[in-house]
């Protein structure tokens, strides 16, 4: 972990370097959780994690007002008749919608394909070896193989 970096700061970024070459990044228009105000903010997509900053400037030191786990997301997609905004996507969790803006249509298109590729690769993440099978208590793929 970076220097100065709070075991805190390690469990909200899962340990991802976000200042780092990231696969996706830029300016989005956010609609806040409890205040419905919408508000300017820098978006990191890296490992799975959707990351949002007041500011562009990221470095390591920076803190993230927040942070996503993609394998939590359930959809992604358009939200322009939702809201009767231009350019408008939604986010959903189990537990909540995020509402975001882009600039342009390219811009929306882009980042719905890539948080969708995203949760693709993330959801997908379980190995067979982390599949317990409950009757033995053992990883399924052993079971599966006849280690029994």
């Amino acid at each position: 972990m970076g220097t100065g970096a709070s075991s805190a700061d390690a469990d909200t970024t899962g340990g991802v370097e976000f200042w780092r070459s990231p696969e996706r990044s830029g300016c989005l228009t956010k609609q806040g959780e409890y205040i419905k105000t919408w508000r300017r903010r820098w978006f990191v997509l890296k490992q799975g994690r959707l990351f949002w900053f007041k500011d562009s400037v990221v470095t390591r030191a920076s803190v993230p007002r927040g942070v996503i786990p993609v394998a939590t997301c359930l959809t992604v997609k358009g939200a322009e008749d939702t809201l009767n905004r231009q350019f408008a996507f939604e986010l959903s969790t189990p537990t909540e919608t995020m509402y975001f803006i882009a600039d342009s249509e390219k811009e929306k298109e882009e980042w719905i394909n890539s948080i969708g590729r995203s949760i693709v690769q993330h959801s997908c993440s379980v190995t067979d070896a982390e599949v317990v099978d409950y009757d033995s208590g053992r990883p399924a793929a052993s079971v599966a193989a006849g280690d029994e």
